[in-house]
This record gives C-alpha cells, structure tokens and sequence, in this order.
C-alpha cells in the first residue's frame, strides 16, 4: 500500500496543524450551520494535503560504483551553469550550477558525492527570490564543502528564498558523507548552488529539472 512518507522536519509541524485545524472544526461544528462546517473541513483538508506533499520524503536510491559521478542534490529547475568567481571558500574561479527549488519540489537535500565533510557554516542573511543571482551571497544560506575519495573539493550552497525562513544542514566538519544520505533541508521556496572545479565535465543544461539523489549532473576530473 503506497503512502506518503514525511520528512522528520515535518512531522512537528504538521502534528500541530492537524490540532489547530480540529479545535477550529469542533468549534464551527458547535456554532455555526453546517454548510461553514463543510467549507472548512474542505479547506483543512487542502491544507493538510499541502503540508503533507511539501514534506514528503520519498525513498529514493541510487547505486554507482564511479566515485567521480556527482548526483543532484535536490529536485528543481537548473537556473545557472556558469564560471563565476566564489570568493568565500576557494578564492577563485569555479563552475556554478544551480538548482532552484519551487514549493512544488521535494525539499530534502542530499549529499551529491561519496567523502567527508571539510567545513560546514550558516551565514544570516536575507530572503529575496532565491532564483536572483545575488541570493547566492546575499541570503541566509550554509555553506558545505565536500571532499571526493580522490581528494576533490566541491561546495554545496543551501539557499533560503522569499518564504523560506528556516535551512537545516545536518553536515559538519569531519563527517563521512555517502550517497542516498540527507545532507539536509530548506523549508518552503530555495535554492541549492554547487561549485565545481573548472575542468569538470557538466552534464546538464539551464531550464532542465533534477531529481535529487537520482540525476547524474557531474562528472569530476579525477585522473
């Protein structure tokens, strides 16, 4: 029997809504006719259906024995493929791709290579539109750096947008990271960026969607 399974940073949540959306039930029940109890079971039910969707945590495996493959991290929309200058960890010139992840998407974010963590920070920030290319150093964002079994660096950029206010990174330094693992959360609209040294072989394109923890992006130079 098929189900949708919830995230744990959901759960809370949506524990909560269902208690609000039955007291406000019981209470249109005892004073109001019952066609305002009929709209509002109606709209708590798209309420919860909503909630339940966002939250969802899907099952997904991947198997790949190439330790220089880089799987997206998250479901969404490549928004950029470009060299840019990232100045905050590297200091030079990298290869960005971005993800930008709609309400409509899965919002777990899972590490995309085999490794271990090198650095793990959160930085305050703002909430513009997370598809604005300033978002990516101007919003509240954490940022991963991860190293491949071949000694390759990448970093990974959670986001937050307009209506996301809250990222969650389960990385820290020194951890050991593997494929079909959480590397965290983002509630609500964001955006997920990945910085890859120059010489990588990039396999997607602006306008494409991602599956996280599915979708091969990457391939690094690792000879």
């Amino acid at each position: 029997m098929r189900y949708i399974r919830i995230h744990k940073e959901g759960r809370f949540i949506l524990g909560i809504l269902v208690l609000v959306l039955l007291l406000m039930n019981l209470y249109i029940y005892t004073q109001f006719q019952l066609t305002a109890l009929i709209i509002n079971i109606v709209i708590s039910a798209f309420l919860l259906f909503f909630f339940a969707y966002f939250f969802r945590n899907p099952p997904r495996k991947v198997f790949i024995d190439d330790s220089s493959l880089v799987i997206a991290p998250a479901d969404g929309t490549i928004v950029v493929v470009e060299p840019v200058d990232e100045l905050e960890y590297f200091g030079d010139k990298r290869l960005q791709v971005s993800i930008f992840m709609s309400v409509f998407n899965v919002h777990a974010n899972w590490y995309p290579i085999k490794g271990k963590v090198v650095k793990s920070v959160h930085h305050s920030g703002r909430h513009i539109a997370a598809f604005l290319p300033k978002s990516s150093t101007e919003n509240e964002r954490s940022t991963v750096v991860l190293e491949s079994q071949l000694k390759t660096q990448i970093l990974v950029r959670q986001i937050a947008g307009a209506l996301a206010r809250r990222i969650v990174t389960y990385a820290h330094a020194g951890k050991e990271c593997h494929l079909n693992e959480h590397l965290g959360f983002i509630k609500f609209g964001s955006r997920v960026d990945l910085y890859f040294p120059l010489d990588t072989e990039i396999f997607v394109q602006v306008g494409e969607s991602t599956t996280g923890n599915e979708t091969i992006i990457a391939r690094l130079n690792e000879d």
